[in-house]
């Protein structure tokens, strides 16, 4: 799902005569043109999705408490504590926390040469030797994801949106004024963020 910037949620158009017919609701006499008509509705529609978004930024949707890898640590153990995060990739980072790449599921299977979790199965069954040496062997920073796309914590709902747009992946590192990492945010989490909130300013709309 693509989200769009502000600048590019679309507008409803509007012929003259839907604008004649809704004026004609409305009690008592409007003195205005249906260009006018047409002005005050394009700045409304511009504040109802800047209300819309509002509060939407990385900060308050990333994940806190995320433990990061390192570079120099070994596939199997990476595995390991990526499975326990419960996440399909943990950022890696430096030596003063500065994201430098990203470790997922893919970046496994590509280092293990199979285009499949299933293939990886039945290769492991084949010739369990190799596997396990090239995990025992193979550095982090050997098979990470780089350079690594990421996100200021104070980035607003644009800022995130066009972050996202730039990769494929499920998550991307929030960093600190100092680059350092400080949370995870999940593309899931940002598209439900907006799904609840236009959800909520629906609701309002039909109860008012």
């Amino acid at each position: 799902m693509t989200i769009p910037a502000l600048h590019e949620i679309d507008e409803i158009a509007l012929s003259d005569e839907d604008i004649v017919a809704a004026m004609r609701e409305i009690p008592g006499y409007l003195d205005i043109s249906t260009e006018d008509f047409r002005q005050i509705y394009h700045f409304a529609h511009q504040r109802a999705v800047e209300h819309l978004v509002a509060g939407i930024t990385s900060v308050t949707l990333m994940r806190k408490g995320v433990t990061p890898l390192v570079g120099n640590l070994v596939m199997d153990e990476a595995a390991r504590r990526i499975v326990a995060s419960g996440y399909k990739g943990l950022p890696v980072v430096d030596d003063v926390g500065r994201p430098i790449g990203m470790l997922t599921e893919t970046d496994f299977l590509r280092r293990l040469r199979a285009g499949s979790f299933l293939e990886l199965m039945l290769r492991l069954v084949a010739d369990p030797s190799s596997f396990v040496h090239r995990c025992h062997e193979t550095r982090v920073v050997e098979a990470m994801s780089a350079p690594i796309i990421t996100v200021a914590m104070n980035a607003d709902f644009d800022e995130v949106m066009r972050a996202f747009a730039s990769h494929s992946g499920r998550s991307m590192p929030v960093i600190d004024d100092a680059g350092r990492f400080v949370g995870l945010l999940l593309r899931k989490d940002f598209l439900m963020a907006l799904h609840r909130r236009a959800c909520t300013s629906m609701a309002a709309e039909a109860s008012g």
